[in-house]
């Protein structure tokens, strides 16, 4: 299943999605966690220390081999240059398994041992002061998107992404990759806001969509979110002194976390699992070419100075089936 946490700069995006991995790997569920936020505390937020967790490889800087790994025999991609971030896969493309060892994997996950598991970090890479004025933080979460877009995962499988703050992930069709989004809002109005957005922005893509309220202090606040997100409230969270300890970088053990935090832990993966059914392949594909096609008008094909809609298989749908095929 892929997961995302989304939400205002400030929610707690990255401390629910880090309590979600390692809710997971207590059960003993494979999991890949990503780091896709321009403010790097994933892997902090996951018990590294912070010299450990800087040191982390980038996806970004990584990218050139992540393309030609992904690319690979598919004829209609001429080279690993001439694929841009929305690059469908085809026949002869290298698909991406959770559990699997594969060269991009090797290149840019590192594994984080938990208390009652080990899950795969990987990360884009912060923005640093070489790309102020010259780059977008766009082009480095670009890696995880072309990543999802040849992502083929099971049930009992996750992918795990802690996203961007606010709209930004809508600036590609990364918002569309995923089985459920969880936002993380908190009971105020400028905590809702960015609901509103999403929310917006998702509804002709099938986007499922839940609300994590944060923070909240008593019924009054529950009562305010449900006013403003109605039955997308999935579950609340609020002040947990385990939270408070991991935050000072010294956390008990996992299974000490407060029992409604646990609850509501379970109920975050219960979503998730529930939307498995629902899964669509032939609709994730065509989005993929969706935004591909889009984007090569827009600079792609001004950039490659290749005709990207060429990339385009008409008769490839990703899926379960190529599991064990590709």
């Amino acid at each position: 299943m892929k997961i995302a946490f989304v939400g205002k700069g400030g929610s707690g995006k990255t401390t629910l999605s880090s309590l979600f991995v390692r809710h997971l790997a207590a059960t003993g569920a494979p999991v890949i966690a990503v780091d896709a936020d321009i403010n790097q505390h994933l892997g902090a937020a996951l018990g590294l220390d912070e010299e450990v967790a800087a040191a982390l490889p980038s996806m970004g800087s990584r990218l050139p081999l992540i393309k030609d790994y992904l690319r690979g025999s598919n004829p209609r991609i001429t080279s690993a240059d001439a694929m841009i971030k929305t690059t469908p896969p085809g026949e002869g493309s290298r698909l991406l398994r959770v559990s699997e060892d594969n060269p991009v994997y090797d290149a840019c996950a590192r594994p984080v041992e938990l208390d009652n598991g080990t899950v795969r970090l990987m990360v884009t890479g912060p923005f640093t002061e070489a790309d102020l004025g010259v780059a977008c933080y766009h082009s480095k979460t670009g890696a995880v998107e072309l990543c999802l877009n040849h992502l083929v995962d099971g049930p009992g499988e996750y992918v795990v992404v802690d996203m961007t703050a606010g709209s930004d992930s809508f600036a590609s069709g990364m918002f569309t990759r995923f089985d459920i989004t969880f936002l993380v809002a908190e009971p105020t109005r400028k905590g809702v806001s960015v609901y509103r957005q999403y929310k917006e922005y998702a509804r002709d893509f099938g986007v499922t969509l839940k609300v994590v309220g944060n923070k909240v202090q008593g019924q009054d606040d529950i009562d305010f979110l449900r006013a403003e997100v109605g039955d997308d409230l999935l579950v609340t969270a609020g002040h947990s002194d385990w939270v408070r300890a991991m935050e000072k970088g010294r956390p008990p053990r996992f299974e000490l976390l407060e029992d409604v935090n646990q609850q509501a832990l379970s109920t975050l993966r219960e979503a998730a699992d529930a939307t498995y059914e629902q899964r669509d392949w032939e609709r994730y594909t065509r989005q993929t070419v969706h935004f591909h096609l889009k984007n090569a008008d827009s600079w792609g094909n001004a950039k490659t100075g290749v005709d990207l809609a060429a990339q385009v298989d008409p008769g490839f749908v990703i899926g379960e089936g190529l599991m064990a095929t590709s």
